[in-house]
């Protein structure tokens, strides 16, 4: 890391508050502040988080839910564990064939809110890391149309670019409002954009029952 970009880091008024305040990172404050413009996390619901390592939107949405909900958080690497009974974790693949029914597994049922802060390695080639997005965004979509409950909501990551507008449209079918937001706390320069479902218009998927051999 350079000195000018850690002089950056001290200077962001994100990273000081998140330090203050015990969030995990600054990134909190994004969800913070589109939970609050569009309430899409309430109290005692059951959030899923993917991409939630190292915490700090699981500790947002646990703010929200309160002690009678449920948030699980979902990422590749481990995730250190957080003070709250009500927080779950699993180390898991988002690609791997039986996660949504794990996720269902783990709620007990279907979830409120989807949350995706799902990103790629950055190797700095644009094209390449557009199209890796968005495919970790459409990940996300997919697990969401799965574990959904009726009248749901998604906040998924996704990264300016060619093909932003059809996964947006896309995506935008599954809910009755849509919209891309950028939050405040969303570093300016960042390429980021967050896709916002509002109510989800599907029943909520259930697996079909196994047949006894």
């Amino acid at each position: 890391m350079t000195g000018s970009w850690l002089e950056k880091r001290r200077r962001d008024q994100y990273y000081r508050l998140a330090r203050i305040r015990g969030y995990r990172s600054r990134s909190a404050y994004k969800l913070q502040q589109a939970i609050r413009t569009y309430q899409l996390i309430k109290p005692s619901q059951k959030v899923v988080d993917l991409g939630a390592q190292p915490g700090g939107w699981l500790q947002v949405a646990r703010e929200v839910v309160g002690p009678a909900g449920l948030v699980l958080g979902i990422d590749i690497k481990q995730i250190a564990p957080l003070p709250a009974g009500n927080i779950k974790l699993l180390k898991m693949d988002v690609y791997a064939e039986d996660i949504a029914d794990r996720i269902v597994a783990e709620l007990d049922g279907p979830a409120n809110a989807v949350l995706s802060d799902l990103a790629p390695s950055i190797i700095g080639a644009w094209d390449v890391d557009h199209a890796r997005q968005v495919d970790l965004a459409r990940r996300a979509m997919e697990i969401a149309e799965k574990v959904l409950d009726h009248d749901g909501n998604a906040l998924i990551k996704l990264f300016h670019g060619p093909e932003l507008k059809r996964v947006q449209d896309d995506a935008a079918l599954l809910f009755e409002r849509s919209r891309l937001l950028k939050p405040k706390a969303s570093r300016p320069e960042s390429s980021e954009i967050y896709f916002l479902g509002l109510r989800f218009k599907a029943k909520w998927y259930q697996p079909a029952a196994k047949v006894a051999d």
